[in-house]
């Protein structure tokens, strides 16, 4: 059995073979495939998504490049729908200052209202970082003891110890594979298995060879075979390991 643990197939992308895409990644052997919204349309469309198909299941939430425009009534929309059966997770959240496509200001205010409403509800957080860790964790650590995964993990050795420290789990995208990718890949050895899980990030980060062309969870498969090599292990090992991590995080049947 194999999980996605993050895709967006809500994305417009996926609109023309959304169904074989899905169909593809069950008859691979996939149990699970977390889609992740990322905007309060998002939120909507991934909700549909994990009632339409028995292995989806949700997790709701908005993009840091979309807090300058978050409303009252999108925050109120959030914490409606992360009730709802199916929905696993918050997220993803978190800060980016690699785009700053919204400032700093309306991102950590996005961010603390999320992490108290994960709070609130016992529910696990899928956290985006790139280029804030410093101020992300200073914000996550004042609300520990947290459940939590940094999603498309690309930060510094430091920051994956911090965060394996406070418990947190790592996923790891199918960038791994890149040619200059040394560094992650280094990261990815010395990451404990019991806490790894893996994910496509679809649309985006197709692996090596694939660069520029749609990514979808089908590829999970490919990313599970090259982290067994990197840790010398069996694609069996690892297939089992990160979907027991993903049932275990997610509170998957």
């Amino acid at each position: 059995m194999l999980v996605d643990t993050h895709c967006h197939l809500d994305f417009p992308e996926f609109d023309q073979d959304r169904d074989q895409v899905i169909e593809r990644a069950k008859e691979a052997g996939f149990s699970y495939l977390i889609n992740i919204a990322s905007s309060a349309k998002g939120c909507r469309e991934t909700l549909n998504l994990a009632r339409a198909y028995d292995l989806i299941y949700a997790a709701i939430g908005i993009h840091p490049h979309e807090a300058d425009n978050v409303t009252e009534d999108d925050r109120n929309l959030l914490r409606e729908l992360a009730k709802v059966n199916k929905v696993v997770a918050i997220g993803e959240t978190g800060l980016d200052y690699y785009r700053n496509f919204s400032t700093p200001t309306a991102q950590k205010t996005l961010f603390e209202f999320t992490l108290s409403l994960a709070k609130e509800l016992n529910k696990p957080l899928v956290l985006h970082c790139r280029q804030a860790e410093e101020d992300l964790w200073q914000m996550l650590k004042k609300i520990l003891p947290l459940s939590a995964v940094v999603h498309c993990f690309s930060g510094s050795k430091d920051f994956l110890e911090t965060c394996l420290n406070a418990g947190f789990f790592i996923s790891y995208t199918c960038n791994i594979t890149y040619k200059k990718a040394e560094a992650l890949r280094d990261l990815v050895r010395i990451t404990p298995l019991d806490r790894l899980m893996l994910e496509t990030d679809a649309p985006y980060l197709s692996p090596e060879g694939r660069r520029g062309k749609r990514n979808e969870p089908f590829y999970v498969r490919e990313l599970a075979e090259y982290v067994a090599k990197l840790k010398n292990i069996s694609f069996e090992e690892v297939a089992e390991a990160t979907t027991a991590n993903a049932k275990r995080f997610f509170h998957l049947p």
